[in-house]
């Protein structure tokens, strides 16, 4: 007999993935074919799935699965902040001060300590952009992203909790043990294996860019950025710049200019800032924003 749900037109006629794997470990049949890793789902197979060949399919997993939560989150835009993880905040100050045991050490250290004020910076630019409610199609604007680390990072998230305010942590697998700061939101913390597909997934959404004092990580991703927007590959953004001591000093932008490897003009893509006050007025003077 023809049940009513079978004559719905609308109605699936496959079992969704989830019902089959239901069906799969309710099944009491143990056998040595039913046994052997042969016999698994595909999509259920953990040792299949990370076989060499299967890399193809994790990068598109790892680009699938944050696009379609951030899109279920209603995600519409971010405002990304890439800084050091080093760079100790204003409280943990004493506590690195003390971890200086040599003059060249404490030489450094003092650095450190110096470009703490960069952590306050990126905490107040946190609350700022959180604090302007604008919803566009249904989606949140300017919702702060960060690295999901400590220091510059942290300092980020947690000026969106500040105001209660959600924010994104695109963090990555590394060999030495990490976790996400306290700050970002559950929902919104995700982990990464490839650093490529990582990247991506901060400027996708980016509308801003903050960038502070930084290493290797950071370098990375000031440069992907500059030569993205340089090479038209995608549309300029506001790219906040901060610390332009520092900033002079690792990198002689003037240089690349004068050696005619950038054009003159390039160094206008990117606008210097040493306040998250000066910082945020030239996101809502790019967007034309109507809260600053």
């Amino acid at each position: 007999m023809t049940e009513p749900e079978d004559q719905n037109l609308t109605e699936r006629r496959f079992y969704k993935a989830e019902q089959e794997a239901s069906f799969a470990e309710a099944r009491a049949h143990v056998a040595p074919q039913t046994e052997d890793p042969a016999y698994r789902l595909a999509f259920l197979d953990t040792d299949f799935l990370l076989r060499e060949e299967l890399r193809p399919i994790r990068f598109q997993l790892e680009l699938l699965k944050p696009e379609m939560l951030l899109e279920e989150a209603g995600i519409g835009s971010t405002l990304v902040v890439y800084g050091s993880a080093r760079i100790p905040s204003p409280e943990h100050v004493e506590a690195v001060r003390a971890t200086a045991h040599t003059p060249e050490r404490k030489k450094v250290v003092e650095r450190l300590i110096e470009k703490s004020k960069y952590y306050e910076v990126a905490r107040e630019l946190g609350r700022l952009a959180s604090s302007c409610p604008i919803v566009e199609d249904g989606k949140r604007q300017f919702v702060v992203c960060s690295g999901g680390g400590p220091s510059i990072m942290e300092a980020a998230n947690r000026g969106a909790t500040d105001v209660g305010a959600e924010s994104l942590g695109l963090n990555i697998v590394l060999p030495h043990e990490q976790a996400p700061n306290p700050y970002v939101t559950p929902r919104l913390s995700f982990q990464f294996h490839y650093f490529a597909l990582r990247k991506m997934h901060f400027l996708l959404r980016a509308r801003a860019v903050a960038v502070f004092p930084g290493g290797f990580g950071t370098f990375d991703e000031l440069f992907e950025l500059l030569t993205l927007v340089q090479t038209g590959k995608m549309k300029p953004v506001p790219i906040l710049l901060y610390g332009k001591e520092y900033w002079n000093r690792v990198v002689n932008f003037d240089a690349l200019a004068e050696e005619g490897v950038i054009n003159p003009n390039d160094t206008d893509w990117f606008h210097w800032c040493e306040t998250a006050q000066e910082g945020w007025r030239h996101i809502v003077d790019f967007y034309g924003l109507e809260c600053g």
